[in-house]
This record gives structure tokens, sequence and C-alpha cells, in this order.
């Protein structure tokens, strides 16, 4: 069965952090949907003003339909994010049903506000640190507890779009995908 993620985009959302992982994972033959968090219409526009339409709406967004929720940062898509009531809860039901749960740069603090950081390892955009708890916060440029991949920001995007691929796929595809991007030449 073909594997499914959905990407959240909220205005302001940083391009590189969303549309890495969209391409890498597409090349992968894993389905993706772009899922507008905005009140109205499909197109979201990035923190540069990348305009990105979208293939769904936020309340058309189901849990079952997905194994992957990828959650990108950007200032400020990822304060969109947070404080979108709706994009709170369908990580705390993509969490609660064992799916995979993925954020980048600022957007574990959006995880952080749905309640599903707690007692898990993770990582954020270095200046954020502060802002969560030092037992489970790590300096690693990807960190995988679980069901849970984080990241540092947009040039590790790369390495976190591998991680994404080796958490849905077999290592044969993501090894032929580096082979493929060459990535061994960075």
């Amino acid at each position: 069965m073909r594997k499914r993620a959905l990407i959240l985009l909220a205005d302001g959302f940083e391009a590189v952090e969303a549309l890495t992982p969209a391409n890498f994972l597409r090349r992968a033959a894993i389905e993706i949907s772009l899922c507008s968090c905005q009140d109205e219409g499909i197109v979201v526009a990035s923190s540069t003003n990348i305009r990105v339409e979208c293939d769904l709406r936020l309340e058309q967004a189901e849990v079952d339909s997905y194994d992957m929720l990828i959650v990108p940062g950007g200032d400020p898509g990822y304060k969109n994010l947070m404080n979108n009531a709706g994009v709170l809860e369908l990580i705390r039901d993509f969490d609660a049903a064992g799916k995979w749960l993925a954020a980048i740069c600022a957007a574990p603090l959006v995880l952080k506000e749905a309640g599903v950081l707690e007692g898990r390892r993770h990582t954020s955009y270095p200046d954020l640190r502060d802002e969560f708890d030092p037992e489970y916060y790590s300096e690693d440029l990807v960190v995988c507890d679980g069901r849970l991949l984080t990241s540092r920001g947009p040039v590790p995007a790369v390495e976190f779009s591998f991680a994404l691929l080796a958490a849905l796929m077999p290592e044969r595809v993501v090894e032929l995908l580096k082979d493929k991007t060459l990535y061994d030449l960075t």
C-alpha cells in the first residue's frame, strides 16, 4: 500500500522546510498532500512570498488517510499553526493514532503547544532551545524518538527529508534516492 504524508501550511511557512520534504518524498513515490491551514482558500504564501496552491484545506484532512504529519517552521507560519485550534487537534489525533509526527525549525513549538512533546527527545531552531525541557532537548540536526522526528532549520531540511524517508520506506529506496540526488557528494 502506498505511503501518504500530510504537510501543514499556513501563511509565513518556510518554503525550504516544507517543499524539500515534499520533493524528496514524492521522488520516492510517497503521496504528499499539502494542506492549507488558512481561514479561507487553498493558496498559502511562504515567509518569502512564494505562493503554493494546496491540495486540501485543514477541515478536509483525515488522520486515517495518512502515515505521517509534517509541520514546517517559518515565521510567522509556525505561530499561525500554533494559534489554530484545528491544527493542534489534528496533531493530537495523529499522535493518538500512532502515526508519525515530524516538525522542523520553529515547528516543534507547535507540537509542544499540542502537548505531544512531553517525555520525548527533540530538537528545534537553536535560538528556541530555552522554550523546551532541557532534559529532552538535543543539539543534533535530526532527532528521532519513537514516531517523532524533529530537525533544526532550512539547511538541515535535506537530512530531515531522508530521515522522513527512512521512517516510511525500505532502506534500499532511501539509498537509491541518495544516489540519484548526489547526496554522497556533499
